[in-house]
């Protein structure tokens, strides 16, 4: 399994933020929004008038079929590492 998180910050941006948390996995960053666009998970002036990504989590299989999502409209809402660990179990991986 393989972690990555997509941003529209800078690279500057997702590596201070990536240091700062103690993040260890990859933070795309897509200032563009080509890949976050793809997926319809813009929230256009979404912060302060700034555009977005609005906060989603996807568990894709080895196929590239996305098998679990999760999507919110609240930036500052995040589902838990907990709430991921037991999908996996439910898709049993």
């Amino acid at each position: 399994m393989r972690v990555a998180a997509v941003s529209v910050d800078e690279p500057a941006v997702t590596r201070a933020l990536a240091a700062k948390q103690g993040y260890t996995f990859p933070i795309l960053s897509d200032p563009d929004a080509k890949v976050i666009r793809r997926y319809d998970l813009l929230h256009e002036g979404g912060h302060r008038g700034s555009d977005i990504a609005r906060p989603a989590e996807f568990l894709i299989d080895e196929t590239g079929t996305i098998r679990w999502m999760n999507l919110t409209e609240d930036y500052k809402v995040r589902v838990t590492a907990e709430t991921i660990l037991e999908e996996l179990d439910r898709l049993g991986r």
